[in-house]
């Protein structure tokens, strides 16, 4: 199909060159076609790097608030550090594409959502009621994982994999036994990752009112993921 042809260009584009310096007519002379047919297909290259960036981001979504419904924080912490790793693992050109403009993680629409998603890989990587240190090696740890996947991108994925999980597994060799602090937030001391139909709608309505992700989040006691993952923010 031709949008297909024209993500993979434009991905390959932002690779190599960069997103701002990449064109709309230099994409659709990758693909072949005029720029009118371009725009035919995406109205913006802003839609464009939504539509290449979404897969990416919902699926690293998804694999964090699964981490959070399991039973001990251990169980937590490494099931987060590999999906972690397995996500950006699948969509390693795209983080190549981001990495090449870093501006694109700090000023685009979707940089607020990799915020989170990273905030809250360090969270459940560090564990409920963590001290300074577990919390920083926590963060030492969860930047750890997607630095190789973008520098050693031409490699095999499974070796890659197990070195990044070795290098990981070396840095919390010895790690902090973390105290309880406060009230649980479900059954691993982490938030709940679903909400019914019910409550999405109130989470809608609550969002189109100004209330934040953060504070809607709190009020069902979820994670701020699971709140960008159903409202599509």
């Amino acid at each position: 199909m031709t949008s297909e042809r024209i993500l993979e260009a434009a991905r390959a584009l932002f690779s190599a060159r960069g997103y701002r310096a990449t064109s709309m007519q230099a994409i659709a002379d990758e693909v072949g076609i005029t720029k009118a047919a371009l725009y035919y297909h995406f109205e913006s290259k802003e839609e464009i790097l939504r539509r290449l960036t979404l897969p990416l981001l919902d699926e690293l979504e998804a694999v964090l608030a699964r981490a959070e419904s399991h039973d001990s924080a251990e169980e937590v912490r490494w099931r987060a550090i590999e999906g972690y790793v397995d996500v950006h693992l699948r969509h390693r050109h795209t983080l190549t594409m981001l990495v090449k403009d870093m501006t694109l993680l700090v000023q685009s629409p979707i940089a607020d959502r990799f915020r989170t998603a990273i905030a809250l890989a360090n969270e459940l990587v560090a564990g409920p009621g963590g001290g300074l240190e577990q919390r920083v090696r926590a963060c030492q740890v969860v930047a750890g994982l997607a630095d190789p996947v973008v520098l050693f991108r031409d490699e095999p994925a499974e070796p890659l994999r197990s070195l990044i999980l070795d290098g990981a597994r070396a840095l919390l060799d010895e790690p902090v036994v973390p105290r309880a602090r406060g009230r649980a937030r479900g059954r691993n001391g982490g938030r709940r990752a679903i909400l019914n139909e019910d409550q999405v709608a109130q989470a809608r309505s609550l969002y189109v009112d100004g209330l934040s992700v953060e504070e809607i989040a709190s009020r069902f006691e979820v994670s701020r993921a699971t709140v960008y993952r159903h409202l599509k923010i």
